[in-house]
């Protein structure tokens, strides 16, 4: 018989964690996430990236949805990435267990950088450094408001 978690009280958290290196997202390799051939498809692997900078976000205290209402600064704002380079040094396959670990490297006036990488069983299979900017509406960069910067400060030690 397979135990209801949510029954005893340890349903896994969705979001994953923060860590003292930064973020761990699990991820699970789905059907839906191979091509042809069983591997994982190349632009899957930004989904997954996705999820953890989403996810490290939400954890610490800083919300999309907060962000795009404007009630962070006033106006509207979104994240963008603004700059990504990729290196897939193995694949992944259907059933496999992804850990998405990501790190907020460097805090700039519009921009954040960030290192992620993408292993299986402390292998790594997928590093990506990104920058993501925040912008208004029209996509003009925008300072990253104070108190997204104050979430960020305190959970990642970033200056």
């Amino acid at each position: 018989m397979v135990e209801d978690p949510s029954v005893l009280g340890n349903w896994p958290d969705l979001a994953g964690r923060i860590t003292d290196g930064g973020h761990l997202l699990p991820v699970r390799v789905y059907f839906e996430n191979t091509d042809f051939s069983g591997v994982v498809y190349h632009a899957d692997y930004l989904k997954f990236c996705e999820r953890g900078r989403s996810d490290f976000l939400r954890l610490a205290g800083i919300h999309h949805s907060l962000l795009l209402a404007g009630q962070e600064s006033g106006e509207p704002l979104s994240f963008v990435v603004a700059r990504m380079e990729i290196d897939f040094f193995k694949p992944a396959r259907i059933d496999d267990v992804l850990d998405v670990r990501t790190r907020f490297l460097r805090l700039g006036g519009a921009k954040l950088e960030l290192d992620q990488c993408v292993s299986r069983s402390g292998q790594d299979l997928v590093r990506m450094a990104v920058s993501v900017a925040v912008v208004d509406q029209t996509g003009k960069p925008r300072r990253i408001p104070e108190r997204v910067r104050e979430c960020l400060r305190r959970v990642c030690s970033l200056e």
